[in-house]
C-alpha cells in the first residue's frame, strides 16, 4: 500500500516497527520449547561467560525491533544474527570494562544528549531532519508522545536509550585511546615526503629465480627452527574440510515440452475467459494486478496487442511462458506531486474541516505544519500513478493541480493536495498468465534417487574417492574449508543445514541428501582441524620457499658488490636500468614492479644521499641496488600543517581500530550460534 510503504520509507524503521512487527517468530517458539523441557543450551562463550540460547534470542529480538521486524530474506537474517552476536560481545566485554575504567554516562549528561547539546549519531539517524540529517529534539519528543502507552513503542524507546548510553561510553573510551597517540615531527616529515616527493634514478636488480634451486639446500632442522620462531605467522581459525556434490535441479527437455503444451492450451482458455478475476482464482498460474501499469512501460509488442484489445502471448519471456490481457484501463496523470497532512483516525471532524479550508485555497503547507502528525513531511514528493494501489488509483485518476483528496487507510487519515501533475496517459490493469520453466516432480524424483544412490555408494567400502564416484553422476563437485562460525558455503545462498551437519559429522561419513537452493547436495567431511596453528606439514613447502629465498639473497648479496651501479652490475652479471616518477606511496614502480621495500627505501632518501648507492634492498622478487638522482616535488604538494592533521587522524584511527580488535581477541570469543540459527 502506498500509505504504509511511504510512511516506512519517510519515517524509518522505528515507525514501521510500531505500525506492525511480528514478535512471535519461530525462534521464540523454539526457545519456549527448550525452556519447557528444562533446557537452555549453550550457543557460545564470550570472555569466559557462557552464552545460552535464551540470552541470544533476547539479543536477536532486540535487533529485530531496531531493524524493523522479521528479516525479509536470508542476507538480512544473517545481518541480524551477526548484529545480535556483536551486541552480546559489547555487553559482556566492553560494558564491564568501561565500568572498571570509570567510564559512565550520568543523568545530566544523558539529558544533554537528548537535548542535542552533545552529539549522538544514533539520534541523528533516528530523529534527524530529512533534508539536513541534523538531530532535531522535537522529532524525538514527538516520537515519545506518539508511542506513550504503546508497549512495543516503549520497548523500542528503551533500546534506543540503551544504545545512546553505550555509544557515549564507547566514544569516551575511544577518546582515551586517541589521546595517547601523537604524530611526531619525524612521522609527519616522512609522511610528507611520501605524499609529495617524486623520485628518478637508476637501479640494478638480481632476481631470485636467476639462482638455481640446486645451489641451495634447506635441512629439516632449519625448517623446524623457522617454524618454531615464526609460529605466530601460521595462526589459523579451526576448520572442517568438506567435499560436496551438487545435483542441480533443472527441467528436462520433456518437462520443457510439457510446460509449453500446457501454457499454450491455458492461453486459449485465458483468451476466451469473460471474467478474468474469477479465472485467476481458479488457475494458480493466473493473477490480476492490484496496480495499474503505464502502457509505455510495456514492451512494444505487448503494448500494441493490448491497445488493440487482443491477448498478448503466450510467449517465452525469460524463463517462463507469459500472457497478458487488459482487465480495465484508466487515463490518468503519469505522475503526481503531492503535499500531505497525516491525522489519527480519531480526528475525523478535524480532517473534514481541513479538507474544506484547503479546497477554499488556504495555505496547505501551513495547515500541515500546524495539524499534521508529521509536519516536516508535508512535501510528500512525486509519485508515479503506477505506484498507487487500487484504492488510491480510484481517488487520484481524475486529480488535477489543486485537487484535495482525503483517504482513510491503515488507521490513519491522509489528506493530499495535488501540486503537480504529469501528462495524462493510458494505464492498464492486467491479468497475467505465467508458466515458469521448471523441473517436474518426476524429474526431481529421478535426480533425488541419483543423489541418494551416490550417498549410499560413498558409505560402502570402496577404493574410489569421492571425486571418482561423483564423476560417474550428473553432479558438480566442490571442496571448501568451513571455518569455525562460518555461515556460508560457496555456491549456495542458505546452506545452514549442511553446515550444521558438517560441524557434527565424522571424517569420511557421507551426509543425507540435502535440498539447498535449487540443488540436491551430498557432502562428506574430509578433514577436521581444530588446531590453533597450521601444522609444520601444512606449511613446510611455504617455509622451505622462504628459507630458499633467504639463502638466495645471501648468494646474490655476495655478488652485488662495488662502489657504483656499474661496478655492481658488472660483478653481478646484470645491467643498469632507469626508473622515473616513482613515489614512495605507490604500490607499483615503473620498471621495478610491485616492491614495497624499494618504495619504502625511497622515502628515506635525503638530499645528501642523492647520487649515492643505497644499501642493498631485499625485495619481494629480488635484490636491488638503487641510486636516486633527482627528487622533485609535485605541483599540488601537501603542506606540513595539512600533513600533520592528516597523519594525526590516521594514527588516532589506527589506534582505535587496533584497540577494538585486541580487546575482542583477548576475550576469546567462541560463536557456535550457527548450530542453532
Amino acid at each position: 500500500m502506498l500509505t504504509l510503504n511511504t510512511l516506512r520509507t519517510k519515517f524509518g524503521a522505528l515507525l514501521s516497527v510500531i505500525i506492525g512487527v511480528a514478535l512471535v517468530a519461530f525462534i521464540i517458539g523454539a526457545w519456549l520449547e527448550n525452556r519447557q523441557a528444562g533446557q537452555d543450551p549453550k550457543v557460545g562463550e564470550i570472555d569466559g561467560d557462557d552464552i545460552h540460547y535464551s540470552e541470544f534470542v533476547n539479543a536477536y529480538e532486540e535487533i529485530k525491533l531496531q531493524m524493523g521486524g522479521e528479516p525479509t530474506d536470508y542476507m538480512q537474517s544473517m545481518r541480524m544474527l551477526n548484529a545480535a552476536w556483536q551486541s552480546l560481545v559489547s555487553e559482556h566485554v566492553f560494558t564491564p570494562d568501561f565500568k572498571k575504567l570509570g567510564i559512565w554516562v550520568g543523568e545530566e549528561e544523558f539529558q544533554a544528549i537528548l537535548n542535542g547539546e552533545i552529539y549522538s549519531a544514533i539520534l541523528a539517524q533516528a530523529f534527524g531532519d530529512p533534508q539536513t540529517g541534523t538531530y532535531n529534539p522535537q522529532n524525538y519528543e514527538l516520537f515519545c508522545a506518539q508511542i506513550a502507552g504503546n508497549p512495543q513503542g516503549e520497548q523500542i524507546l528503551a533500546l534506543i536509550k540503551k544504545q545512546i548510553r553505550f555509544e557515549r561510553a564507547m566514544n569516551k573510551y575511544t577518546d582515551l585511546v586517541r589521546s595517547g597517540e601523537y604524530a611526531n615531527t619525524l612521522i609527519v616529515k616522512n609522511s610528507l615526503a611520501t605524499s609529495n616527493n617524486i623520485y628518478n634514478g637508476e637501479f640494478v636488480s638480481c632476481k631470485y629465480h636467476t639462482v638455481a634451486d640446486s645451489l641451495v639446500s634447506v635441512s629439516n632442522g632449519e625448517i623446524k627452527s623457522y617454524y618454531k620462531e615464526n609460529k605466530a605467522k601460521f595462526k589459523q581459525t579451526p576448520y572442517r574440510a568438506i567435499s560436496y556434490a551438487a545435483f542441480e535441479i533443472t527441467p528436462s527437455e520433456e518437462d520443457r515440452q510439457n510446460i509449453e503444451n500446457e501454457a499454450l492450451a491455458a492461453g486459449k482458455e485465458f483468451a476466451k475467459a469473460k471474467d478474468l478475476v474469477a479465472y485467476s482464482r481458479e488457475n494458480r498460474h493466473a493473477s490480476v494486478a492490484q496496480k495499474f501499469v503505464a502502457a509505455k512501460s510495456l514492451n512494444n509488442d505487448e503494448a500494441k496487442a493490448l491497445r488493440a484489445g487482443r491477448t498478448y502471448g503466450p510467449t517465452m519471456n525469460g524463463n517462463e511462458w507469459y500472457a497478458s490481457r487488459v482487465v480495465s484501463y484508466q487515463d490518468a496523470p503519469e505522475n503526481l506531486e503531492l503535499q500531505c497532512i497525516v491525522l489519527n483516525q480519531s480526528n475525523k471532524k478535524l480532517a473534514d474541516s481541513l479538507v474544506n479550508v484547503a479546497r477554499r485555497g488556504s495555505n496547505f503547507k501551513a495547515l500541515a505544519q500546524k495539524y499534521s502528525l508529521y509536519p516536516r513531511e508535508a512535501e510528500f514528493g512525486e509519485v508515479p500513478f503506477s505506484e498507487f494501489d487500487l484504492t488510491f488509483a480510484e481517488q487520484f485518476r481524475n486529480a488535477r493541480v489543486g485537487s484535495v483528496v482525503k483517504i482513510e487507510n491503515g488507521g490513519l487519515i491522509q489528506i493530499f493536495k495535488v501540486v503537480g501533475a504529469g501528462n495524462r496517459v493510458r494505464h492498464y490493469r492486467l491479468a497475467t498468465l505465467s508458466y515458469p520453466i521448471e523441473a517436474s516432480q518426476t524429474t526431481k524424483n529421478a535426480l533425488h534417487n541419483e543423489a541418494n544412490k551416490f550417498s549410499v555408494e560413498i558409505g560402502k567400502t570402496s577404493d574410489k574417492s569421492f571425486d571418482e564416484l561423483a564423476s560417474a553422476t550428473s553432479a558438480m563437485v566442490f571442496s571448501t574449508n568451513l571455518e569455525q562460525n562460518s555461515r556460508d558455503v560457496e555456491g549456495f545462498e542458505d546452506a545452514r543445514e549442511l553446515i550444521r551437519w558438517a560441524n557434527e559429522a565424522k571424517v569420511g561419513k557421507a551426509s543425507e541428501v540435502f535440498t539447498i537452493d535449487n540443488s540436491y547436495v551430498v557432502a562428506v567431511v574430509t578433514e577436521i582441524n581444530d588446531n590453533e596453528y597450521k601444522s609444520l606439514e601444512e606449511v613446510k613447502t611455504l617455509v622451505k620457499s622462504a628459507l630458499i629465498k633467504e639463502k638466495k639473497y645471501e648468494i646474490i648479496k655476495a655478488k652485488m658488490t662495488g662502489a657504483t651501479l656499474k661496478e655492481i652490475a658488472k660483478n653481478a652479471g646484470a645491467k643498469v636500468e632507469k626508473f622515473n616518477e616513482a613515489k614512495a606511496s605507490s604500490y607499483y614502480i615503473r620498471n621495478i614492479g610491485p616492491e614495497p621495500r624499494v618504495a619504502g627505501a625511497l622515502a628515506e632518501v635525503s638530499e645528501e644521499q642523492k647520487g649515492k648507492v643505497l644499501p642493498l634492498i631485499k625485495g619481494a622478487n629480488g635484490v636491488f641496488a638503487v641510486v636516486v638522482e633527482d627528487i622533485a616535488v609535485e605541483n599540488d604538494a601537501q603542506t606540513i600543517e595539512a600533513e600533520r592533521v592528516k597523519k594525526q587522524a590516521q594514527v588516532e584511527a589506527m589506534a582505535t581500530n587496533r584497540a577494538m580488535f585486541a580487546i575482542q581477541d583477548m576475550a576469546e570469543v567462541v560463536d557456535n550460534s550457527v548450530m542453532f540459527f
